[in-house]
């Protein structure tokens, strides 16, 4: 069995970045990308482009995800597209298919300096396989709790089975990026090796209070006076969203003005548009109009228990919103109780709904505690989460004893 990486304990700082700046080939191997919607994809564009801006040449390997989608090539960029299947439950999210020979073939021709398995579907056990069997650095993610999620669909019994194929697929890669500590001692009570905790980073220039828009709370019967809460994400089961609306009715006895607005789509629209008429349901939204919507709110309120991180919170956070969440992954990694936010115990709805109630009618308070959770958003630099990953590059290429090619010369980017 390999030895425990020790953790980094400090998510949000990078003491260890890659003692040498070099260009690596990196092949990223992801089954969920952009226009998708959904953290995953968010993040890992976001890496990529971050890895591109410095000096990287990277492959991107996914699904395809429509007809119409192809191939986009650059200088120090080339995506190849694989066939996939709609995911069972998320039609407009695909897995890709076995590959691995098909792997085997192009990495040969263009071997890269490590691979980057950012989730555990058919194409990432594929790459992983490939990977190992060239004798290539390998680097995972974990970034989604497939294993949390199954008691929501009526699979409990699948818990084992998933968590013990997720657990065999991460402990052959050189080392799994967890976004937080508290996931890390989690995995590694579970048996998961190699854990090393590597945060998420928020852009700050788009979530930002100034995009705030009167009209925007005009349309959803809000003036300065009213207090607007927020939901963003899939409206899905595994979210936790009962627990959001009785949250919203503790709230709505002390201050029966409040307004509910629910960004994103899913399953359970219809079942929540029954049981809260009033509420406002926005759709998916995106860019600097997903920005408008979190900036005109005043409470962010995330009900979910199965996210690995969650990036909406420091989303919301930059925008400038209180939250109200359960004390688990981003949220109780990021927000200060009582100072910018308020956290509730885990998986207690009951304790959930009274910290949302504590902020109903004191306006003031919630945008005070907005203020102070920007500060803490804007910590969150994207470039210091780059950093971090091309140390886990460096590293895993170091132990698996093998040598980047001739590395091109790379300018490295003011700070």
């Amino acid at each position: 069995m390999r030895a425990m990486l020790p953790p980094r304990t400090d998510a949000t700082l990078v003491d260890e970045p890659m003692p040498a700046r070099r260009s690596l080939r990196v092949a990223v191997v992801t089954e969920t990308y952009p226009p998708e919607v959904n953290g995953v994809a968010a993040t890992i564009s976001r890496v990529v482009e971050g890895l591109r801006q410095r000096g990287h040449e990277l492959q991107l390997i996914r699904p395809r995800q429509d007809r119409a989608d192809s191939a986009s090539a650059a200088q120090d960029f080339s995506e190849w597209l694989l066939p996939g299947l709609p995911i069972p439950r998320y039609p407009q999210l695909r897995m890709g298919l076995p590959a691995r020979r098909a792997l085997i073939g192009r990495w040969r021709e263009h071997r890269p300096d490590a691979v980057h398995i950012v989730t555990e579907g058919p194409l990432g056990w594929s790459a992983l396989q490939a990977a190992l069997q060239l004798r290539l650095p390998v680097v995972s993610d974990f970034r989604t709790n497939f294993h949390a999620y199954s008691r929501h669909y009526g699979v409990g019994w699948l818990r084992l089975p998933v968590m013990a194929y997720l657990r065999s697929f991460h402990n052959r890669a050189g080392c799994t990026m967890v976004p937080t500590e508290g996931l890390r001692s989690e995995l590694a009570a579970a048996g998961f090796e190699g854990l090393r905790v590597v945060a998420r980073g928020v852009d700050t220039q788009r979530f930002d209070p100034a995009r705030r828009s009167d009209a925007l709370r005009a349309s959803w019967g809000a003036d300065t006076a009213t207090m607007v809460a927020l939901c963003v994400g899939r409206l899905a089961p595994e979210k936790n969203l009962g627990t959001l609306l009785d949250a919203v009715e503790a709230m709505r006895g002390a201050d029966p003005r409040l307004r509910l607005v629910l960004v994103g789509d899913g399953p359970e629209r219809a079942r929540l548009m029954q049981r809260c008429p009033d509420a406002i349901f926005a759709g998916t939204r995106r860019g600097d109009d997903l920005a408008a919507h979190y900036a005109s709110a005043d409470v962010f309120l995330f009900p979910s228990v199965t996210e690995t991180f969650g990036n909406v919170v420091p989303e919301a956070m930059a925008s400038g919103l209180a939250v109200v969440a359960y004390d688990h992954a981003a949220a109780g990694q990021l927000v200060r109780q009582g100072e910018s936010g308020l956290l509730a115990r885990l998986d207690d709805a009951a304790d959930f709904c009274r910290m949302a109630g504590r902020l109903a009618g004191a306006l003031a308070r919630a945008r005070a505690m907005g203020l102070r959770a920007r500060e803490t958003a804007r910590q969150l630099d994207w470039g210091r989460i780059i950093e971090a990953i091309e140390g886990e590059y460096a590293g895993a290429i170091a132990a698996a004893g093998t040598l980047p090619r001739a590395p091109r010369p790379v300018l490295a980017l003011p700070k």
